[in-house]
């Protein structure tokens, strides 16, 4: 685990929202119509920020390096999905 690369993700007040949104698919991206179980596709996540698909790829990049969240390829889409292994050991470190 990265404490350095998810502090740097969570400074960011959008990637805090993607996260958030991600805790609760089926609230925010219940249109999709795969299983949210693969994760909610990048496209969804997209119109959901209102910010450009460069933009949105760059965060999930960070999210991703950081170990936060996990992506899943299916075709041509990636689905993405917090990595709650990670998020709880994070919680548990910042509480030494």
């Amino acid at each position: 685990m990265d404490i350095d690369a998810i502090h740097k993700a969570l400074a960011n007040p959008m990637r805090r929202q993607i996260l958030a949104w991600l805790k609760e698919p089926e609230v925010y991206f219940a249109a999709q119509q795969h299983p949210l179980s693969l994760g909610v596709c990048a496209g969804l996540i997209d119109q959901q920020t209102g910010l450009s698909q460069s933009t949105v790829s760059a965060h999930l990049a960070i999210l991703l390096k950081a170990g936060l969240i996990t992506n899943q390829k299916v075709g041509q889409w990636n689905y993405f999905k917090r990595n709650e292994a990670t998020i709880a050991a994070f919680i548990a470190q910042m509480t030494l």
